[in-house]
């Protein structure tokens, strides 16, 4: 298997994309929120970190996660994840012949994107395209809308105000008339 390299930067702060193998229709995560966002709390207790921010998509997620001081392991926390969220779901998914001989189950694409944050500048610019996401995938008009999301936990403690991100029906795009 290559070896991917990875930026790790002990107690840092990252920005991850997580995808299901087959994007197209597919709402396993949404489905099973409850059950994704239990997992995601016993691995925290096991394997604490910070949840800057996270928008769960029918078939993808982006999260920002920050580490304790000492800690770069993202990704086993992120394997965790898919490991006990693939082992609670019912095997009804197709397999090629690669992932059957492998033992892996079809759901997650093997790889995730990982992105270090830089400073504010560059927090603040993830933190909106996460939050953003389901507006600009189509899923909701309002970034509000769209109930799978720390947003409103965000809007809670004054980060963002309700109305951030406008409408979709008010922004305007390309060339008048």
């Amino acid at each position: 298997m290559p070896d991917y390299r990875r930026n790790r930067v002990k107690g840092g702060c990252y920005f991850f994309t997580i995808n299901l193998l087959e994007r197209g229709n597919n709402t396993l995560l949404v489905e099973n929120i409850d059950y994704l966002r239990k997992i995601v709390k016993d691995i925290r207790l096991q394997h604490p970190f910070h949840i800057d921010g996270w928008v769960i998509l029918p078939e993808h997620m982006h999260c920002m996660w920050t580490l304790p001081n000492g800690d770069s392991d993202y990704s086993m926390r992120i394997r965790l994840m898919k490991g006990m969220f693939s082992q609670g779901l019912p095997k009804t998914e197709w397999l090629s012949s690669v992932r059957r001989n492998s033992g892996e189950r079809g759901l997650w694409q093997r790889l995730f994107w990982e992105h270090t944050i830089r400073d504010d500048n560059d927090y603040v610019r993830h933190m909106d395209y996460l939050h953003y996401n389901p507006v600009k995938h189509g899923y909701v008009k309002r970034v509000c809308d769209w109930s799978y999301s720390t947003f409103h936990t965000l809007v809670e403690r004054g980060v963002y105000p309700s109305d951030w991100g406008g409408d979709v029906d008010d922004i305007s795009v390309g060339e008048p008339g």
